[in-house]
């Protein structure tokens, strides 16, 4: 049985959100609750949540912190702040992949230096 919500905070991340709860034991000490919740929809357009749950114990606080902080700092370090997923959107290649060809047809436009010219005219069936 859950306890009674002493504090809490809320992260909402997109689709994910995060529950941090201060609870109470039947001794009356504290504890803390840490729920990542997340959406999804069915096919019909309804949705439902998914939860996890981890339960923290203040004899695991130090230890517990010290490792996030630890692993948060590694991440950062190697990988930097900027969230790569962001970065490969569905059109953020193809804007990449648009910009590159228009520079390659551009370049392509160019005189090779053998007089020849690789750009196309159109050409309809009734001028031939």
């Amino acid at each position: 049985m859950e306890r009674e919500e002493i504090f809490s905070k809320v992260l909402r991340a997109g689709r994910r959100t995060y529950f941090f709860d201060v609870r109470s034991t039947k001794a009356g000490d504290y504890y803390l609750t840490l729920t990542e919740s997340k959406k999804f929809t069915n096919e019909d357009g309804s949705f439902h949540y998914k939860k996890h749950k981890i339960y923290l114990y203040k004899e695991d606080f130090s230890e517990f912190s010290s490792i996030l902080n630890e692993m948060t700092s590694y991440v950062i370090s190697e990988k930097g702040e900027e969230v790569i997923s962001e970065r490969h959107q569905k059109d953020f290649k193809k804007e990449e992949n648009t910009d590159a060809m228009q520079e390659s047809d551009d370049d392509k436009k160019e005189d090779d230096g053998d007089g020849s010219s690789n750009e196309f005219t159109d050409v309809e069936f009734d001028d031939i």
